[in-house]
């Protein structure tokens, strides 16, 4: 199992995204590429791959976002994460 570290943005975006009622569940864990977030709201969801500022992509992480079929989102910030999830643009 390859291992993922934790992005330092995490648990501010995780906090934002509950205080505006999105289901989430952490998945930074899982590694091999996949998101760091599986977000749920209003009956959408959303994998989202977390950067902080000018993050780099792991290779694995670069493998698995060319092969997935669904849509990857990615979020720098707070407020990127919450438009990725609300739908709504910066």
């Amino acid at each position: 199992m390859t291992y993922k570290r934790t992005d330092q943005n995490q648990t501010e975006v995780v906090e934002a995204l509950r205080a505006i009622g999105a289901s989430v569940a952490i998945t930074s864990m899982v590694g091999f590429g996949f998101g760091d977030l599986v977000v749920g709201y209003r009956r959408n969801n959303k994998i989202i791959e977390l950067k902080f500022k000018r993050g780099t992509w792991t290779p694995a992480e670069l493998e698995f976002h060319q092969n997935w079929q669904g849509q990857i989102d990615v979020a720098r910030s707070i407020d990127e994460a919450i438009a990725i999830v609300t739908g709504q643009d910066n």
